[in-house]
């Protein structure tokens, strides 16, 4: 490829329904370096395969890019000068180079049913060889109609060796070649077809893919040749390794499609920087990222050939980190409009709450669980008490409990509105714990508050409910001893 020819890449998805982590990466990786050389990134719908099509799947293939940021200059929504993008659209561009190979004796007709297929296989089988299709090449094929499989006749098996971006000199000997399918018989192409077209029609100059299709690149370097075409330049990326590192990531590890983590309330800022680092790494200390960062450092020799780990403790981490820049504005606004759901408050009090909110959760997801489950009740409403979890557990008693939650009273009916802060609530509540015990005050204090042996410290309750609510409580909760 001359170097001075303008970057192509693309992601080809097939419409099948999930969108898993791994075709996002691919797709990620193909837009990071257009976007960094300058370059083209084309969408394409690989749609080739009727049987595992899932309705709708074109539609979430286009959303989830569009989550993520990763935009495109070409593709089926938006057209370009390679249109359509969409290769069931495409048909008779495929079979214009099947009927060409077929003219030239590069392709045939395959005369074999299933059955008859199955049986040479299983006499390989027997024979303990590995079953190859050219070894049973029919010397008169049928003619070539549309309604066989059109196979590419490998004329002359051999070594191969090419070039990988990230993997360095590969090759494969004439054992990994075979006459392959072209055309199925019902009119479509394979993968194996396809993909080789239309990347020649649309000018790709790299392509991302999976290590999965190393084995088939002499097949696909055989059809190169044998429609004349220059081919690209290929980059291998490391395969996503489940939790363990020791085998690839599935649904059983807690794969998810894409869009789950959207509404689990992740950020896709955080995803396009988890599944960056995936693999790959910008050769610093950084780990926090914003995509014009991660864009500019990208490099394919950057990428790493050996597996990434898929950690979503390490994703959770990232999303807290973009959870803690974002504007408290914005994070107030997201806050109310998870709490306007379940309660009625005044504003304000969404203000005080927003940082301790912000300590608790990594994602707006965990916020609107907390939420459902109650978890944070205690701001909104009075709680219900139980006695027994008033005592202080090492020493205290209900009379202890009782008395000292009149000494928190008086304290707090002598602070004005006007000092009524944080920090003068608890210089002067201390005071009292220091006197009678800390945890004979501040345990009781704790729990009439919010009803829960666990909740934010008893002096920043106190501020976030306000004075009024404060003493109220306290009231209720020395009637209820």
């Amino acid at each position: 490829m001359q170097e001075n020819k303008k970057v192509i890449t693309r992601f080809a998805p097939s419409p099948t329904g999930f969108m898993h982590v791994g075709g996002v990466r691919t797709a990620l990786f193909a837009w990071l370096f257009a976007r960094k050389n300058n370059g083209v990134f084309i969408l394409r719908i690989e749609d080739t395969d009727k049987k595992r099509e899932v309705e709708g799947s074109i539609e979430h293939i286009l959303k989830s890019l569009k989550w993520l940021g990763i935009n495109w200059d070409e593709g089926p929504d938006i057209g370009g000068p390679n249109a359509p993008y969409i290769q069931s659209q495409r048909l008779e561009t495929y079979r214009k180079y099947a009927k060409e190979l077929y003219e030239k004796g590069l392709a045939y007709a395959d005369p074999y049913s299933e059955e008859e297929l199955e049986a040479l296989r299983k006499k390989s089988d027997e024979q303990k060889k590995a079953f190859l299709y050219r070894e049973h090449r029919p010397e008169n094929p049928p003619k070539w109609d549309g309604t066989r499989p059109l196979r590419l006749k490998i004329i002359d098996p051999k070594r191969y060796v090419w070039n990988d971006l990230v993997r360095g000199e590969l090759s494969a000997g004439p054992e990994a070649l075979d006459d392959f399918i072209l055309m199925k018989s019902d009119g479509y192409p394979t993968y194996n077809f396809a993909h080789i077209i239309d990347d020649y029609y649309m000018g790709v100059t790299h392509i991302f893919r999976a290590d999965e299709f190393i084995s088939s690149t002499p097949k696909f370097l055989a059809l190169y040749e044998a429609l004349g075409f220059e081919r690209p330049e290929f980059a291998t990326l490391p395969p996503i390794m489940g939790p363990d590192g020791k085998k690839k990531l599935g649904k059983r590890d807690g794969a998810k499609d894409l869009l789950e983590y959207r509404k689990e309330g992740y950020f896709p800022e955080a995803v396009v920087n988890f599944l960056a680092f995936i693999g790959w790494n910008p050769g610093d200390e950084r780990e926090v990222m914003s995509i014009n960062e991660i864009i500019e450092a990208f490099e394919v020799n950057k990428i790493q050939s050996a597996g990434g780990r898929f950690n979503e403790e390490k994703l959770l981490w990232l999303n807290k980190e973009y959870l803690k820049k974002k504007p408290i504005e914005e994070l107030e606004k997201s806050f109310d409009e998870i709490f306007s759901k379940k309660y009625s408050y005044e504003h304000n009090l969404i203000k005080r709450i927003a940082p301790i909110i912000l300590e608790r959760i990594n994602t707006y997801g965990e916020l609107e669980k907390y939420v459902l489950e109650g978890e944070f009740d205690y701001f909104f409403k009075a709680p219900e008490l139980i006695k027994e979890m008033i005592i202080w557990k090492k020493d205290g008693t209900l009379e202890q409990a009782k008395e000292n939650l009149t000494f928190v009273i008086e304290i707090l009916n002598e602070i004005s509105e006007r000092d009524y802060v944080l920090d003068i609530i608890k210089e002067k509540i201390m005071k009292l714990a220091e006197e009678k015990g800390r945890g004979n005050v501040l345990w009781p204090l704790r729990v009439v508050l919010s009803g829960k042996e666990k909740s934010p410290d008893p002096f920043t309750l106190l501020y976030i409910l306000g004075k009024e609510e404060s003493i109220k409580r306290v009231k209720v909760g020395m009637d209820f001893i």
